[in-house]
Parts: structure tokens; sequence; C-alpha cells
């Protein structure tokens, strides 16, 4: 039986899980603390999450981002996808300028994104609230859509849709039949990547809130400003208790998207 030996490549792995984690679980564990700060713990307790779930504000703002998160995810799905699809019926000069286009929200500062849609809507004269928050991250989470069901496409045997073809579908037919169950799991995938983004955005958020909406983020921003407040904890926890649920399912999708595709690769290899 082989021996594993620390190195120090591991060493330096578990040093970065340590930086990332420590402060999750340090906030999670105090969450739970029958004190008021969180200088010491002052025993089990569950008065924080007794709090949170009796704050009738919290629960209004909680409700609102979750509608947010939801709405735009699915609009942004739905966008990516046909978005997707049709940069890959382009070639050349027009597909990399689409797919430049499609990452400059990617990779621009979230600060600087906020900043112009705030302008953008106060140009138009949208009264900043609901609408401008739903459609601002609508904005963001179409980029992450389709770079994650763009591989998918890009995965799909050309062969698949010509057989539906020969075999007399129609072009409706061949994309809901054949298309569109082979690029599920990345729909999927990207709805889920959305719906985090989302849920968890503050600096976009922060510029296009008005008076009488906010979301999650921007609430825990502006309480943390006021002094230490477990019942910010307690409502940390249970937000990454509900990310890590929308990662574990997004990586049994991965998986199993993955494995259809290996069967549904081994069943070309055995037909020719």
């Amino acid at each position: 039986m082989r021996k594993r030996h620390l190195t120090w490549s591991g060493l330096y792995l578990a040093l970065v899980f340590i930086i990332l984690y420590a402060p999750i679980a340090y906030l999670v564990v105090f969450s739970f603390s029958a004190g008021t700060t969180m200088e010491k713990y002052h025993g089990f307790s569950l008065r924080h999450y007794a709090d949170l779930f009796a704050d009738t504000r919290m629960i209004t703002i909680i409700f609102n981002t979750i509608i947010i998160a939801l709405l735009a995810s699915l609009v942004a799905t739905i966008i990516g996808t046909l978005g997707a699809l049709a940069i890959k019926d382009t070639h050349g000069k027009v597909r990399n300028s689409l797919l430049s286009f499609n990452n400059v929200l990617m990779v621009s500062p979230d600060v600087i994104i906020g900043a112009s849609f705030l302008i953008f809507f106060t140009m138009l004269g949208v009264q900043l609230g609901f609408i401008s928050v739903l459609l601002s991250h609508i904005a963001f989470c179409i980029p992450i859509v389709v770079l994650m069901v763009l591989p998918k496409i890009n995965e799909l045997s050309p062969t698949l849709v010509d057989a539906a073809y020969d075999l007399g579908a129609t072009r409706w037919q061949a994309f809901s039949q054949v298309v569109l169950p082979a690029i599920t799991p990345g729909i999927w995938a990207g709805y889920f990547m959305a719906l985090t983004y989302s849920l968890d955005d503050f600096a976009v958020t922060f510029f296009v809130t008005g008076n009488g909406f906010t979301t999650l983020s921007v609430e825990i921003y502006s309480r943390a400003r006021q002094g230490i407040n477990l019942e910010i904890n307690a409502l940390s926890a249970l937000m990454f208790v509900v990310s890590l649920l929308l990662v574990v399912g997004y990586y049994f999708i991965s998986k199993h998207g993955s494995r259809r595709h290996r069967v549904v690769t081994v069943k070309e290899g055995d037909a020719q």
C-alpha cells in the first residue's frame, strides 16, 4: 500500500482552505451564541435565528431577494441559452467579437458596472427600485449562462442533428428532442450559477436600488456599519447553506451531464 507523504503543495492547499473558510466557520459558530457580541462565546442558543424570523422587515427583504434572483436567473437563462446557440452558428471574427462582448461584464469591475447602470437608468428616467435591480441582475447573469451553456453546445455532435433531419424531423423537433436534451445540464448549471451570483451581489445592487426596496447584501452592509448584530451572523449562515446547496446541485448536474455525454459517445462509436 502506497503511503501518502505530506508535500508543500498539500500544506499550501490546506492553508488556503483555512484562510477561506475559517472566517465563515467563525461567523457560523457565533450565530449560535447566547451572547450579543463575538468577543466571547456564551453557550449554544437559537435566539438569533428566532430574532431573524421575527424580524418582518428582514423577512420582506429576503422575499425580495429571492424573487429578484429567481426572475433574473430565469430570464437570463433563456436569453443566455439563445445567445449561446446564436454564437455557435457564427464563425471567425464575428464569433470572437461576440464572445468578447459577452465577456465584458465578466471582467469589468462591479463598481464600474453598477455606476454604468445607475447613469443609464437615470438617463432613461427609470425609477430606482425593483425594476432597475431586476434588469441589472439579468444583464450581468446573461454572460454567466452563455459561458456555461456554450461548452455543452460545442460538445454536441453535428451528426445527431443531421440524423434527425434525415429521419424527417422539423427544425423545432430537432431542437426540442435532440439539441435541448443534450445541453440541458449546461442550462441548469447556468441557471444555478446565475442564481448564486444574483443572491450575493452587492456592488451592482448598491448602485441601482432605491428607497423602499433593498436586497439582503445591501441590508447586511447597512446593518454591519451600525455595529455588530449576531442576527446578521444567523442570516449569513443560512445564506452560506443555500449557496452550498446550489453548488452541490451544480456538481451533480454537471456529473450527470458528463455521464450522459459519455454514453452518447459510446453509442455513436458502436453505430459506426
